[in-house]
């Protein structure tokens, strides 16, 4: 059996973390302070309980313009949170990211570290191509999303490469005269 990369070899050990209590201006204090773009939140025992990153303050700064003081990490962090385990090697690991920038480390129940992005490319630079690829597929999937709520639109026909108003048909954009066919 080849020796592989673990997830525990590369991860950040001991990652900045926040209690549940710590509210979203003490979030983006502790963030500015240590260059980062995302906290875990945890409770007495090491537990994950939630994760915070910058775009969600600016989210609640937006859409409930409160008093940051008033606002707790836990009341806005994301309810499902995917972790990974350290024993994984670094090519599971990879796979897991093509939704997340970072992913927290957790084994027994307990936070023991962060994966990021950045830890594999310090550690083999050689891949950033792969992760490359994986930024594109990410913003291509965040451009589905966005176009599926649309009905019409302008751009170039999926069924015969026309540039024209497209309409939305079972999820594929086609022009009036391919979806008359």
């Amino acid at each position: 059996m080849k020796n592989e990369i673990t997830v525990a070899d590369i991860m950040t050990r001991n990652p900045l973390t926040v209690s549940p209590e710590t509210s979203l201006f003490d979030c983006a204090k502790k963030m500015l302070k240590n260059k980062i773009g995302a906290l875990l939140i945890v409770d007495k025992n090491k537990k994950l309980l939630g994760y915070i990153a910058q775009k969600e303050i600016l989210w609640t700064i937006i859409k409930k313009p409160k008093d940051l003081q008033k606002i707790k990490a836990i009341d806005i962090s994301a309810k499902k949170l995917t972790t990974i385990p350290p024993r994984l090697t670094i090519k599971e690991a990879i796979k897991r990211m093509k939704k997340y920038k970072r992913l927290p480390v957790v084994q027994k129940g307990e936070l023991i570290g962060l994966l990021s992005a950045k830890d594999i490319l310090n550690f083999n630079p050689e891949l950033y191509p792969e992760f490359e690829e994986l930024s594109k597929i990410r913003e291509e999937s965040e451009k589905l999303k966005r176009l599926k709520g649309q009905k019409s639109r302008e751009g170039i026909c999926e069924e015969c490469g026309n540039y024209s108003i497209l309409n939305s048909d079972k999820g594929v954009f086609i022009c009036e005269e391919c979806l008359a066919k």
